[in-house]
């Protein structure tokens, strides 16, 4: 397999490529990429793969090209020594001025100086050879015969020549004959050479021509291409029909989930639209763009990234400004997540009491699903979970599938997915764990049946945190696998930086300590990268809790200390209890139970005040085992007994079939 060119890859290509490279790791495969040193791979220190730097020619290696390229035409030797010294080594300058000087027998100072100036001489032979090539070169790297006949002002013989010189001279390839003809230029910086020597207001011409001749002869593109339409109207300075295509063009790629591409393409329609004279239409097209760009950077760049952070900003005061137009509910929506995820949850759930409000008063169940849904989600983080479960489940009370079919597309994740899988997460911390698995599971069921690659990632990302907290290895190992491989298939920087944790977190459990601490650190920095803070305590008590398994008890202590911080700083409160769990069992190995002791009781009176059941259980267990440690058996039991009872599912947790076993061993206290 040989790709050619990687430093011009467009987003899903390059995707496609890091997969190839991947896979071909356990395949008979030779594949070769050539790329410029600007292209940065994450591949090139990978075990399958070598790196073979092709320098500038040296002076014996450039003689040798300019004699074969000069074929059967003998160039004095000052000729060639002028060559040899202006073309520095660059393969592609030293075929061009070889052709140049062999085609036009050029005096010696005659010979260009650039390789710009070597293409523009012979580009300049003829005429009409030019004009075609710059007419092709403004249809793009690519161009059929059809199309440039139908765009360019020439009669048809004359056509023919020029194409037929343009091959000979080798500046283009030609595939089939005419009128079925395709060529391609041989080089993009000839491409690039032709359309660059267009008078700008030729040029728009050109372009403008194009771009009709597309709509009369092939109408299809319209609709499966708009961004060709697109740039070829923005060259042309058609403004508002660039904007116009450049919002078909987004609006396609939000809704086939190629993200990458739509953040590109909205953000050049809205630099398209910063041309129009401000008025009230303009605004609300920015609006409109904002809105699905949001969508796209959030699943490239991540929730809480400062770029998303802006254009949320930016949509904001433009809804505002038109009066909180109800079909823009979106944009209020992820203002809140964005700061949600930068763990600013006052101000999220002071943004969704806003949206709450507004939606009750205009009866508007489109606000009130997204409303709730995000109050729901920023209340379980801060550990309120009773209030996180009525919100959730006023989603599902809410939300219609048919009517808000199209919402997963508009706000880029279906918010009754999102909303099953942050349910899960309540009902596990208040006690319910049989509970817990299922809206999960259902939230990953719907979004494979919608074939919505955001909202799957975001149904994985929280059914591996509520296996990891169950302790079940095998099935958070098949569920961070298959997080990951959505992720970077999608190019979803966030979740896979935690699919990486938590494989990371199933190696240190099951035994490959090092390669797991590694995962795990690296994971982080990827999350944090992405300017995401929220889940930060979590990730920092897996880190601590592999530490203290490889023994590393003081890294262990430190991280937990961050957690500490990080917790008093947010008021991400939902793990607290467990923080002070873990920093007690730590205490506690280094001979220090008075000290362990406190902290499991400062953890079991936060996860009573909080109705948090199996942190409350796991307190209990961790003070029962301590006084049945120090011989207080009877005090231990009356401690766990009441806990144990309360609770009616569970009972094949790992959890609740311990808390049974330490009860049936304090039996006959």
């Amino acid at each position: 397999m040989f790709f050619e060119d990687a430093h011009w890859v467009d987003p899903t290509s390059r995707e496609l490529l890091d997969l190839t490279v991947e896979r071909v790791r356990s395949l008979p495969v030779l594949l070769v990429v050539t790329f410029r040193p600007e292209f940065q791979p994450p591949w090139t220190g990978q075990a399958q793969v070598s790196v073979l730097t092709l320098n500038r020619l040296d002076r014996r290696d450039r003689g040798a090209l300019v004699a074969q390229i000069a074929g059967g035409t003998a160039l004095p030797d000052e000729v060639v020594d002028q060559i040899l010294d202006r073309t520095d080594g660059v393969p592609l300058f030293i075929e061009e001025l070889t052709k140049s000087v062999v085609e036009s027998g050029v005096p010696l100072m005659g010979i260009p100086t650039t390789l710009h100036d070597s293409l523009m001489a012979r580009l300049d032979r003829s005429a009409s050879v030019r004009l075609v090539a710059q007419t092709g070169a403004a249809i793009g790297r690519e161009f059929s015969y059809v199309l440039l006949h139908a765009v360019a002002d020439f009669p048809e013989d004359e056509l023919r020549a020029a194409l037929a010189h343009l091959v000979t001279s080798e500046l283009v390839f030609q595939r089939g004959t005419p009128p079925e003809a395709v060529y391609v230029f041989t080089h993009a910086l000839v491409q690039d050479t032709a359309h660059g020597s267009l008078l700008r207001s030729t040029r728009q011409q050109l372009h403008a021509r194009i771009a009709a001749a597309l709509e009369t002869h092939s109408p299809e593109l319209m609709a499966s291409q708009p961004e060709l339409f697109a740039q070829h109207y923005a060259e042309a300075g058609l403004v508002e029909k660039s904007v116009a295509y450049w919002g078909k063009a987004g609006r396609k790629s939000v809704a086939l989930s190629a993200m990458v591409e739509a953040a590109a393409q909205l953000q050049k329609g809205l630099d398209q639209l910063a041309l129009l004279p401000d008025s009230p239409e303009r605004k609300r097209q920015e609006l409109e763009f904002r809105s699905f760009l949001g969508a796209a950077l959030v699943a490239v760049r991540g929730e809480a990234a400062p770029k998303s952070g802006q254009n949320f900003a930016r949509a904001r005061e433009l809804w505002e400004e038109l009066d909180s137009p109800s079909e823009f509910l979106g944009i209020p929506f992820w203002q809140s997540i964005h700061h949600t995820t930068r763990g600013e949850f006052e101000l999220a759930l002071r943004l969704d009491d806003d949206l709450l409000r507004l939606s009750r008063q205009r009866n508007d169940f489109v606000g009130l699903v997204l409303g709730h849904f995000s109050a729901g989600r920023t209340l379980m983080l801060v550990g309120r979970f009773a209030s996180c479960r009525f919100h959730l489940e006023e989603v599902f009370t809410l939300h219609d599938p048919i009517l808000h079919r199209a919402l997963g597309h508009q706000i880029g994740v279906h918010p009754h997915v999102g909303s099953r899988g942050y349910l899960g997460m309540a009902l596990l911390c208040l006690g319910f764990p049989d509970q817990a698995l299922t809206p999960g599971d259902r939230a990953i069921a719907a979004a494979q049946r919608m074939a919505h690659p955001l909202s799957l990632a975001a149904g994985l990302v929280i059914s591996t945190r509520i296996l990891a907290l169950l302790g079940d290895n095998a099935a958070l190992r098949k569920r961070a696998d298959e997080l990951v491989a959505v992720a970077a298939e999608q190019g979803f920087s966030q979740w896979r930086a935690e699919g990486m944790i938590h494989r990371g977190w199933v190696k240190v459990k099951n035994g490959d300590v090092a390669e797991g601490l590694s995962l795990l650190r690296s994971g982080s920095t990827g999350f944090r990268a992405t300017g995401a803070v929220m889940y930060m305590p979590y990730h920092v008590a897996l880190l601590a809790r592999g530490c203290a398994i490889a023994g590393q008890n003081e890294e262990a202590s430190a991280l937990l200390d961050d957690a500490f911080q990080i917790v008093e700083r947010t008021g991400e409160r939902w793990l607290q209890a467990e923080l002070y769990r873990h920093k007690g069992q730590l205490l506690l190995r280094q001979g220090h139970s008075e000290a362990a002791e406190e902290l499991y009781c400062k953890a079991l009176s936060i996860a009573r005040e909080q109705e948090a059941k199996l942190w409350e259980l796991r307190a209990t267990m961790s003070l029962a085992r301590l006084r049945r440690n120090q011989g207080r058996h009877h005090e231990a039991r009356e401690l766990l007994a009441p806990v144990y009872g309360w609770f009616t599912e569970g009972f094949d947790t790992s959890d609740l079939k311990d808390a049974k076993a330490l009860l049936d061993e304090l039996g006959g206290a």
